[in-house]
């Protein structure tokens, strides 16, 4: 039976309410879920930094126990609050702090502590451009404030098989040991070459991606860039062997 056009602009209308609603109410009441499992993707991440994470490991407690986490501002000083709320390092979002001014940014830093509560290393959020979007990560420098103890990579859209590869664990060893400052504390970060067999000496230089040299190089510009707005804390927590300057 054919039925009228105010019929079915009716149902149509009921139906769309009703199946939006449940969607939202499916979205409101997985919403804690997704967090939480954002939160503990966050966090092994950090941890990824510094340590090997195995199935199975207690993200949250190897975190409690080895994390300390702090903001600053772009001269080092620490921020712990503002406008009035305590400001929580792990609730920073880097992705929106990048659209503002370096200067005026908010700054997470996370710390590996010893059994006496003193750093040993510090883990770092960086944030850049790849080839077709935003790369990001995480970067860990040893108490020295220089050498590199370990990167995580990942990115939201960066080609499958070329730049994609840049959150592959045999890329990410590269920066193991290299420096981002030369002899004379300058900041000079670490060089993605081009293709991947120069087997570079060199500490300031690693292998990059074959068929990915943008992305390659927006690593690079983001490794430079971060341990540039970073440089006011570095200066406090090792300020006798590093002049930090920029190039």
């Amino acid at each position: 039976m054919q039925q009228s056009n105010l019929y079915i602009i009716i149902f149509s209308t009921v139906l769309t309410v009703v199946l939006g609603g449940l969607l939202a109410l499916a979205a409101v009441s997985l919403r804690p879920e997704q967090q939480k499992q954002e939160d503990m993707f966050k966090k092994k991440s950090i941890l990824r930094a510094v340590m090997e994470i195995k199935k199975g490991d207690d993200i949250l407690k190897i975190y409690e126990d080895n994390i300390r986490s702090l903001v600053v501002d772009y001269d080092g000083k620490v921020i712990e609050t503002l406008d009035g709320k305590p400001v929580v390092a792990e609730d920073v979002p880097v992705n929106k702090e990048y659209k503002k001014d370096p200067k005026d940014r908010l700054y997470p830093v996370f710390e590996i502590v010893d059994e006496q509560g003193n750093p040993s290393s510090f883990i770092f959020p960086i944030y850049g451009n790849g080839l077709w979007d935003r790369i990001y990560g995480y970067l860990a420098l040893d108490k020295d404030c220089n050498t590199i103890k370990g990167v995580v990579f990942d990115h939201v859209g960066e080609t499958p098989g070329l730049g994609a590869r840049i959150t592959e664990e045999g890329f990410q060893k590269r920066f193991e040991g290299k420096t981002v400052f030369d002899d004379n504390g300058r900041l000079v970060g670490v060089t993605v070459l081009k293709g991947e067999s120069n087997n570079p000496t060199d500490p300031h230089q690693v292998d990059g991606l074959s068929g990915a040299t943008i992305t390659g190089k927006g690593v690079e510009a983001m490794i430079l860039a971060y341990m540039g707005h970073y440089q006011g804390f570095m200066r406090k927590m090792n300020s006798e062997k590093i002049s930090y300057q920029n190039n």
